[in-house]
């Protein structure tokens, strides 16, 4: 790069601008069908049950939504337990915490930042009414673990895949494995429309509740569908269906799809390639999922302590380069040790989030911002 380029801060993540967005958002602008459950809803639906292979998904305005739909739809309510790991976004205790539910966090495998199925079983009891999983950064949890844990205590499972979309993985497509998924479209993620979401209905039982749950707890779905005459609020429910102003940016990011994630690989398989050697002399670690299975959605290095981690961030911010830490551990937020209870050591989950660097990683970087990041990467000893 030039001396003039390494003034230009190169940022952790850059929304993408998918080609189609522009004239999607017209047509919409342009039509008397702006609130959703148009075209573009249809639409943007038909190529994720393609991408996922799940028949019943519903959009939604954020993945937050769609998580608390998920804990709604398995009937959490007041004092249920739901096992969750510590190292997860806020939602994914905020959502139990809104249906009246207690978060249970418990650790994480080590260097994967997923849930421990061993933690899981150990924090079971006759208030366990849902275990629930994120695959961080889109590489898989031990499914077959978790559904076997599932099975012998008759627990469902609640998928958050917002890091996954459309990974397929030795357990499955992630998203279709347990009873319940969602997928995140916030603009931070590999597809988005700024912000929003959608919930993957894998029990079919749960389709017709999920339907009235997002329609403000009306049957509406059934009333556009010619099946009842008129419609009525029939139970709970919100607002949880996005305008087609949203479903329209979505529909033009799903047909990018390809040409967003080829890219994506492209610059993690390098970073992974460039920066290992880097990372082992320093006592360190790149991400290195298990067999590989990821979505590319984030690149993370594992620093060998808590000051190597911040000073790595340090040293990048001040050559322009822009990189991050992530979650804060839920057991020891304000909110967490508030609304939850932790059970077992969190020690892994501890040392993973004090030593977790991320690097930016967005399909508009340039060869030369690449070559920039592992360059100043690689500068710091």
């Amino acid at each position: 790069m030039s001396a003039r380029e390494e003034l230009t801060p190169i940022l952790f993540s850059v929304p993408f601008r998918a080609p189609a967005a522009p004239e999607n958002l017209a047509a919409v602008i342009a039509s008397d069908h702006v609130h959703g459950d148009g075209p573009f809803t249809k639409s943007a639906t038909v190529k994720l049950v393609e991408l996922t292979g799940t028949q019943n998904i519903l959009l939604t305005t954020s993945g937050t939504a769609a998580l608390e739909m998920a804990v709604r739809l398995l009937g959490i309510g007041a004092g249920d337990e739901v096992i969750v790991p510590s190292f997860t976004f806020s939602s994914g205790a905020s959502s139990i915490v809104a249906a009246g539910g207690v978060p249970v966090f418990v650790d994480i495998e080590g260097d994967s930042g997923n849930i421990d199925p061993l933690e899981v079983e150990k924090a079971i009891t006759d208030k366990t009414k849902a275990i629930s999983v994120m695959h961080y950064g889109g590489a898989p949890v031990d499914m077959d673990a978790i559904m076997a844990i599932s099975r012998k205590h008759n627990i469902p499972v609640i998928e958050d895949n917002a890091h996954g979309l459309a990974v397929q993985s030795r357990f499955g497509a992630l998203g279709t494995i347990g009873s319940v998924a969602i997928q995140s479209f916030h603009d931070t993620k590999n597809v988005h429309c700024g912000e929003g979401g959608a919930v993957l209905i894998n029990d079919p039982s749960l389709v017709e509740a999920a339907e009235i749950m997002r329609e403000k707890g009306t049957n509406r779905s059934k009333f556009l569908r010619g099946q009842v005459d008129k419609y009525t609020w029939v139970e709970w429910g919100s607002s949880y269906l996005p305008s087609e102003l949203n479903a329209a940016v979505l529909d033009a990011q799903l047909d990018a799809f390809d040409g967003i994630q080829e890219r994506r690989f492209e610059i993690w398989n390098r970073y992974s390639a460039e920066l290992s050697d880097w990372a082992s002399s320093l006592g360190g670690k790149v991400m290195t999922p298990a067999h590989g299975e990821h979505a590319a959605h984030v690149f993370y290095v594992l620093m060998p302590d808590h000051d190597k981690r911040d000073g790595l961030l340090e040293h990048l911010r001040s050559h322009g380069v822009i990189g991050t830490f992530h979650y804060v551990p839920l057991h020891s937020s304000p909110a967490g040790q508030k609304y939850g209870r932790s059970v077992g050591s969190m020690e892994k989950t501890d040392s993973f989030a004090s030593r977790l660097a991320r690097l930016p990683l967005w399909p508009g970087m340039s060869d030369e911002q690449v070559a920039y990041v592992i360059e100043t990467v690689k500068a710091y000893k």
